[in-house]
C-alpha cells in the first residue's frame, strides 16, 4: 500500500463540504488556501452548488475517478454509506475523523472491521478514525481537522506521528524553534497503522526526525523493523510513550511478583532499536530543537562552556544526578585552555570562560579548544538571554556560529529554563552547525539522548536453541518444580539434583544417590507458596532427620487436603538468589526478566527487562540495570559470585522461552544461585505455565 497519495495527493475531495467556520470541512478548505495547496480541490455535499467558491458535487459517483484523497467530514452512518463507492471510485486513501468507531462499542467494531476490508482491497491509505488526519508542509497539503494559518513558520523537518490529537494541536502551537515535514494524528488506525507511517518518514527527504507519541502498537515486528530502518538512515525517532502504569497492572508477571511492569520492557525495546525515549512533551521539544544543528552528536561525551561559576556548579550537580556525560579535558587541551585565559586547567569541562574577565578573547579560545578535544562529542555553550530581556545580552551568539563552522561537532547555545530563549538568536543559528536548547535538565539530557543512541550498535539477536525439549501434552495449569527443572536441564540448564521419596526406601536411595544436607520440599501444580504451609525443608542432616521432615508435611498434606509430591533436593551451597521471570505482554510478547532473587524480590523489587528474542549484549546489560551488578561483584564478604556463569544460564533460558514461544505463558526461576566465582550457578526452583490450548506440543 502506497502514502503517496495520502501524503501529497494532487486532488482532494472534501465530503462534507460545508461553509460554516465550525465545519472540520471548513478549516481544511480554508487551510489548502493558506498552506498555498497547487492541487484540485473537489467539495462534495448534495445540498449546495458551490462551497467558498468552488463547485460542489452532489455526490461520490458526479467526481472524476482517480482522485487521489477524500477527506470524510461527515458522520460514521454516512462514511459506512459511501466508502464502498469512494474505494470503487479509484480514490486512493482517505481521511476519517468521526468518532463511532471501535472507540464506541461491538458496532462500532465491526464498521471499523468493514471499512478495513474495503480499503485493503482497493489498496487504499487511510488515517483515522477518530484522528485529525494528515497535514503535510513539505506538499502543501491537508486533510487534517485544525485550520493552517502561518504555512512559512510551520514548515520544517519534523516528521510527527501521534496517537492523540491534542498533543498534535500542541506541538503545533510552537514552530519557533522547528518545524514540521508531516504531521499524523493517526486516531484508531484502522487500515494503517503507526509503523506504516513510520515507514514512510523513514523515506522522505524532507524529514531529518520524528517524533512519535505512543499509547500503543498494534504491529510490533513492523514498529521495531521500521525503527531499525530509520536507525540505519541517520534519523532520530524521539519517543513518548504513555500508558505505562495501567499496562504495567494489566501485564503484572504472575510468580515472579509484582516487580515487573511492560513499561520497563517497552523502554528496553527502544533502546535496543536505537530510539530515543523521552517522558514529557518538554523533554521532546528540546530534542527536537538539538537536531535543528546540522551535524548530531557522534557519542553522549559533552563539553560545557559557561561564563558563570555558579552555573558550572549547577552543571556539575545535574551531571551527577542524572548521569549526564561531561568529562575532564584531555591534559593538552586543558592546559592550551588556562594559558593566558584565567580559567582552571583543573576543572576545565564545564569552563568558566570568564576567567580573567576577557571574555571576548577567553570565550573564543574555549569554543575552539573544546570543540578539537577528542574526549568531546558536542559542545553547549550557556548564557541566558531571552526574548522581553529588560537589560541588552552580550551578543555570544556569533562567536558559537564561527566555532560551529569551524568544526565537525554539533554546537548548541543553551538556556537554563526550558522553553525561554532569543528568536533572534535561533534565526541566527538556523541551518548551520549550531542550535539553541534549554533546561539544564531537559537541555542536557537532550544532547545526552542523542549521543547515547547514536552510539549503540544494530541488535544481534542470540542464535535459536536447537535442541528443544517437548512440553507436557497434557493440559496441566503449571508444570512443577520436578518437571520444569527435567525440561531445563534437557536445554542445558544446570538445576538441583532432585528425587521422589514415596517411602522409607526412597528416604535412604535418596541419600545415597544426593548425600547429606538435603533439601526436602513438597512439589505440586497446586500449592503456590509452599514455604508458607511450611512445605520447605532446608539443610536436613542425616536419614533420622530426613524421615522426621518427610512425616511432618505429610501430616501437613493431609490436614490441607492437598496431594504432593515429597521431593528431596541437594542442598546448595551459600550463594547470590537470582530471579529470571518470562511472561507474555500483550503488546510486546514475550518477555524475560532478571534481577535479585529469593528475599531480594520484596526488598529490592526491582527487575531488568527485555522483549525476546535476547540480543547479544542483553544479559550483561540486565545486570547492571538492578543492583544485581554490585551484588555480584561482592558485598560485605560473600563474592564476588560467577558473573560469567550466569550471562550464560540467562541466555540459554531465554533462548529455550523465545523456542516453546506462544506455548507457554510464564516460566518462573527463583532462586537460581549463583556460586562463588569460578563455581558455576544453579537452578533451585522453577515453574512453566503452559498456554492453555488443550494441545501444548
Amino acid at each position: 500500500m502506497s502514502l503517496d497519495r495520502l501524503f501529497a495527493p494532487q486532488s482532494i475531495a472534501v465530503f462534507g463540504a460545508s461553509e460554516n467556520p465550525a465545519a472540520v470541512s471548513w478549516r481544511i478548505l480554508i487551510s489548502l488556501e493558506n498552506l498555498g495547496y497547487e492541487g484540485q480541490v473537489f467539495p462534495v455535499n448534495p445540498k449546495r452548488d458551490t462551497v467558498l467558491g468552488r463547485r460542489c458535487y452532489a455526490s461520490v459517483s458526479d467526481l472524476p475517478e482517480g482522485i487521489d484523497a477524500i477527506a470524510f467530514c461527515v458522520t460514521r452512518d454516512i462514511i459506512e454509506a459511501n466508502f464502498e463507492t469512494v474505494a470503487s471510485h479509484g480514490i486512493g486513501a482517505a481521511a476519517i475523523f468521526a468518532t463511532g468507531f471501535a472507540d464506541a462499542g461491538p458496532e462500532g467494531r465491526a464498521a471499523e472491521a468493514h471499512i478495513n476490508a474495503l480499503a485493503r482491497r482497493a489498496g487504499m491509505a487511510v488515517v483515522g478514525p477518530n484522528g485529525m488526519g494528515v497535514l503535510n508542509p513539505a506538499t502543501r497539503s491537508s486533510l487534517y481537522s485544525g485550520v493552517v494559518e502561518d504555512a512559512t513558520r510551520l514548515r520544517g523537518n519534523v516528521g510527527l506521528i501521534t496517537q492523540s490529537g491534542a498533543i498534535a494541536v500542541g506541538l503545533l502551537t510552537d514552530c519557533r524553534r522547528f518545524g514540521f515535514s508531516h504531521v499524523v494524528s493517526s486516531g484508531n488506525e484502522a487500515v494503517t497503522q503507526l509503523h506504516e507511517f513510520l515507514d514512510y518518514l523513514v523515506n522522505d527527504d524532507n524529514t531529518r526526525v520524528i517524533a512519535l507519541f505512543i499509547e500503543s502498537v498494534r504491529n510490533m515486528q513492523g514498529f521495531t523493523d521500521a525503527l531499525d530502518r530509520a536507525a540505519e538512515a541517520g534519523k532520530p525517532v524521539v519517543v513518548l510513550k504513555v500508558g505505562k502504569s495501567e499496562r504495567a497492572k494489566q501485564a503484572v508477571m504472575g510468580h515472579t511478583g509484582a516487580v515487573a511492569g511492560a513499561g520497563a520492557a517497552f523502554s528496553a525495546m527502544l533502546r535496543r532499536h536505537r530510539a530515543i525515549e523521552v517522558g514529557t512533551p518538554d523533554e521532546m521539544s528540546e530534542v527536537l530543537a538539538a537536531c535543528q544543528s546540522s551535524r548530531l552528536p557522534r557519542g553522549p561525551r559533552i563539553g560545557h562552556i559557561t561564563a558563570s561559576g555558579g552555573q558550572v556548579n549547577m552543571i556539575l550537580d545535574a551531571a551527577d544526578r542524572h548521569g549526564f556525560d561531561i568529562p575532564p579535558l584531555a591534559p593538552a587541551s586543558a592546559a592550551r585552555l588556562a594559558e593566558g585565559t584565567g580559567i582552571s586547567a583543573e576543572l576545565s569541562n564545564p569552563s568558566d570562560a570568564w576567567g580573567n574577565g576577557d571574555w571576548q578573547v577567553n570565550l573564543p579560545r574555549a569554543l575552539e579548544v573544546v570543540g578539537a578535544d577528542e574526549n568531546i562529542d558536542a559542545v553547549v555553550f550557556t548564557s541566558d538571554t531571552f526574548d522581553g530581556q529588560p537589560t541588552r545580552p552580550t551578543d555570544y551568539v556569533g562567536m558559537l556560529k564561527s566555532a560551529a563552522e569551524a568544526s565537525d561537532k554539533p554546537h548548541y547555545f543553551f538556556n537554563t529554563r526550558p522553553g525561554l530563549f532569543r528568536q533572534a538568536n535561533v534565526e541566527a543559528l538556523r541551518g548551520t552547525g549550531a542550535a539553541v536548547i534549554g533546561g539544564v535538565v531537559q537541555g542536557l539530557a537532550a544532547v545526552h539522548k542523542l549521543g547515547t543512541a547514536a552510539g549503540r550498535a544494530a541488535p544481534v539477536p542470540l542464535p535459536a536453541l536447537r535442541d528443544v525439549p517437548e512440553l507436557p501434552a497434557d493440559a496441566r495449569r503449571s508444570i512443577s518444580e520436578t518437571d520444569a527443572k527435567a525440561l531445563l536441564r534437557h536445554a542445558g540448564v544446570r538445576c538441583t539434583s532432585d528425587r521422589s521419596v514415596l517411602n522409607d526406601g526412597d528416604v535412604d536411595a535418596a541419600a545415597a544417590a544426593i548425600g547429606f544436607p538435603l533439601v526436602l520440599k513438597a512439589v505440586s501444580d497446586d500449592i503456590a507458596h509452599r514455604s508458607e504451609h511450611g512445605l520447605v525443608s532446608l539443610n536436613i542432616p542425616d536419614a533420622a532427620a530426613l524421615r522426621a521432615e518427610r512425616a511432618r508435611m505429610l501430616d501437613i498434606l493431609d490436614t490441607m487436603g492437598a496431594r504432593a509430591d515429597l521431593v528431596v533436593s541437594e542442598q546448595i551451597p551459600p550463594g547470590l538468589e537470582v530471579l529470571i521471570g518470562v511472561t507474555t505482554d500483550p503488546e510486546l510478547g514475550r518477555c524475560i526478566a532478571v534481577g535479585p532473587g529469593g528475599v531480594f524480590v520484596e526488598l529490592l523489587s526491582e527487575v531488568a527487562l527485555r522483549p525476546l528474542p535476547l540480543c547479544a549484549g542483553d544479559a550483561e546489560a540486565m545486570i547492571d540495570e538492578t543492583r544485581l551488578g554490585r551484588l555480584l561483584a561482592g558485598v560485605r564478604g560473600a563474592g564476588p559470585f560467577d558473573r560469567t556463569t550466569l550471562v550464560q544460564q540467562i541466555e540459554l533460558i531465554a533462548r529455550l522461552a523465545d523456542a516453546w514461544g506462544d506455548r507457554i505463558t510464564e516460566l518462573d526461576i527463583n532462586p537460581l544461585i549463583v556460586l562463588p566465582e569460578g563455581q558455576g550457578a544453579m537452578v533451585a526452583d522453577a515453574v512453566i505455565f503452559p498456554t492453555q490450548t488443550g494441545d501444548n506440543t
